[in-house]
């Protein structure tokens, strides 16, 4: 879901033994209204029966068989996929993404949060080892329990911020404007509202802000409603960048040509991998390119219709179990085979 990228609890992430909630900052009534009760065991298994005839459809249309091993690359979003709309993994994900990796498959989240937001849901999920794409592809971690913090960044995309924070400004000038630097946090013209970042964040002006190269630019417009910044937004005439809105008037821009589909499949290229067998599910504007480039894109029942046309699949969402039930139709699948 293309939603604040660093949000999290007040005071930094959950540690790894406790909760992933992580605040997504949307309207209280808007979570309220979209919970559900847990699904039952058979209802469950009938989500799982379903996905399974979705990937045996489109095997059927040609495309590569996808059984779990060391040879499928599956990628997750986190908020609105993994995450639920109170900020937690359901036992089901954490447990199908267990299984997924005990096949050899690689799981790899990928993420529109930054490093701090995103490394305690990865750590949450019990994943130490393996590859982490961070800001919207921007940055690409191979997670190493021995390496210092337990990761060492392998790919590092970033761009000059000027053109995009003038243009921006020119159009939202009440906005509030971040740069994001790795292992550092976010420089920002104005402090953010309360538990919206989870990353340091210091205040700056714009000439510092805009004194070197920075992975992300974010503009924040509190208060305003996401149609009215969404039509500023495109009028501001903001180009050779990559961009995505969230639910909320919140601005991901991105280096030009960087997204979630171009860090994975440069992972892919590093691992050797068939970029035909891997899947990745998603939910908001910032996935599609994930979803489209993905040899099987699976939808989020919560996605916008625009989105949900993009993918081969389309599951339920997050709260009725959809991202855990692909991942058990996966696994289902090896042991319809031993």
């Amino acid at each position: 879901m293309s939603r604040p990228a660093s949000r999290a609890a007040d005071g930094g992430g959950a540690p790894a033994s406790g909760p992933a909630v992580v605040p997504l900052g949307l309207p209280a009534e808007w979570t309220r209204s979209l919970r559900r009760d847990p699904l039952g065991h058979e209802a469950y298994h009938a989500l799982i029966q379903e996905r399974m005839a979705d990937l045996e459809r489109l095997e059927a249309q040609g495309g590569a068989p996808l059984t779990p091993g060391p040879g499928l690359l599956v990628a997750l979003d986190v908020d609105g996929t993994i995450l639920d709309l109170d900020g937690g993994v359901s036992e089901r994900v954490m447990a199908a993404i267990a299984r997924l990796r005990a096949c050899g498959a690689a799981v790899v989240i990928s993420t529109g949060r930054g490093i701090d937001a995103a490394l305690p849901v990865v750590r949450h999920l019990g994943i130490s080892e393996g590859w982490l794409v961070c800001a919207n592809g921007a940055l690409t971690l191979r997670l190493d329990p021995g390496a210092p913090d337990g990761f060492e960044i392998v790919d590092e995309r970033s761009f000059d911020p000027t053109t995009a924070i003038s243009t921006l400004l020119a159009a939202v000038p009440e906005g509030i404007v971040a740069v994001e630097v790795p292992r550092v946090g976010f420089k920002v013209s104005r402090p953010f509202p309360n538990g919206e970042l989870i990353e340091d964040q210091v205040v700056v002006g714009l000439d510092e802000m805009c004194s070197t190269p920075v992975t992300r630019v974010v503009l924040r417009a509190p208060g305003m409603s996401v149609d009215e910044f969404s039509a500023l937004v495109a009028g501001s005439g903001l180009h050779s960048v990559e961009y995505a809105i969230g639910w909320t008037a919140w601005l991901d821009v991105a280096p030009e040509g960087v997204t979630k589909a171009s860090a994975l499949d440069a992972l892919v290229a590093r691992l050797g991998l068939d970029p035909a067998r891997t899947l990745a599910v998603g939910d908001g504007s910032n996935d599609v390119e994930m979803i489209e480039w993905a040899g099987v894109g699976v939808v989020m029942g919560s996605a916008p219709q625009w989105v949900r046309e993009r993918g081969d699949i389309l599951t339920e969402p997050v709260w009725r179990e959809g991202c855990a039930a692909v991942l058990d139709a996966l696994v289902e699948r090896v042991r319809q085979n031993d």
